[in-house]
């Protein structure tokens, strides 16, 4: 535990198997701190992240606007249309544009409402997802009637989010389950098994495990995943992720890489999710 705090790493997990009553409580009581500095840490940098893009959306806008307005200007000109100046304004053109996107990608990190929480079956959720990627095979292994409390529309974007990004890493199917409570080297909260139910529930929430059989992710890329506009695709503006964990975070749950897989997955996260309000 020790060396995991010195490297920053919140994620350990104590065994509490085999131990006397006082031990055990001792073990889930750390277990449970740094599950807390966990998400307080993961809080706390999607915060600077968000300060940051707010000045630099301003800063950059203030800049790319007048280029963008000029050079557009000067392509409908007549004098200029046909002549050796068009390549190189369209450039100066084309490239403000592109930067005035980058900038509505930040505008995207710094502008999301305030979630509007409501108990809400979790299962429907679901479906529009599975409708949204038919392509995709779906073995959903979660009870029928289950009810979390979320923003309906973010919930369900950070669903979708993460089926566009199995489907662009060639995956054929998803699986999504409770995450099972055993097991240290699963990265979900530390908790118990409900008396009545099978769910993995910590401080009235649940955490699901998300994955799929497409490309694994490279072991170089994990730490920078929730970075925002870290990318490696092509055509990726890298905001997917970073984006999706901020609106967890902002419902009271978290989205996690998961360091273990179900068989048949090869990448998969851990969503935790409020459950209903008692």
């Amino acid at each position: 535990m020790q060396e995991a705090m010195r490297n920053h790493d919140f994620t350990f997990r104590l065994p509490t198997d085999g131990l006397l009553p006082g031990e055990r409580a001792m073990q889930q009581t750390l277990n449970q701190l740094g599950e807390t500095i966990h998400q307080q840490v993961n809080q706390s940098e999607v915060e600077s992240w968000e300060r940051l893009t707010r000045v630099l959306t301003h800063e950059m806008m203030n800049a790319t606007a007048p280029i963008t307005s000029i050079s557009q200007s000067l392509l409908g000109r007549t004098d200029v249309k046909g002549t050796p100046l068009e390549p190189g304004i369209q450039a100066i053109y084309d490239t403000s544009r592109h930067l005035s996107d980058f900038v509505a990608n930040y505008r995207k990190m710094s502008e999301l409402e305030k979630p509007m929480m409501a108990d809400q079956p979790l299962r429907p959720l679901l479906d529009d997802a599975c409708k949204a990627y038919p392509e995709l095979t779906w073995q959903i292994s979660i009870p029928d009637d289950l009810i979390v409390n979320a923003d309906a529309g973010m919930l369900r974007q950070v669903i979708m989010n993460l089926a566009k990004n199995a489907a662009e890493a060639q995956a054929r199917k998803i699986v999504i389950e409770i995450a099972p409570p055993i097991a240290s080297d699963w990265l979900a909260p530390s908790g118990r098994r409900s008396h009545d139910s099978s769910l993995f529930i910590l401080h009235s929430s649940l955490s699901l495990y998300i994955g799929n059989d497409g490309l694994p992710i490279p072991a170089e890329n994990r730490q920078s995943l929730f970075v925002p506009f870290f990318t490696t695709k092509r055509s990726g503006n890298g905001i997917g992720l970073s984006l999706s964990r901020r609106m967890m975070i902002q419902q009271g749950g978290m989205l996690d890489l998961a360091e273990r897989q179900l068989q048949g997955c090869r990448a998969g996260f851990i969503l935790t999710i409020q459950t209903k309000k008692i």
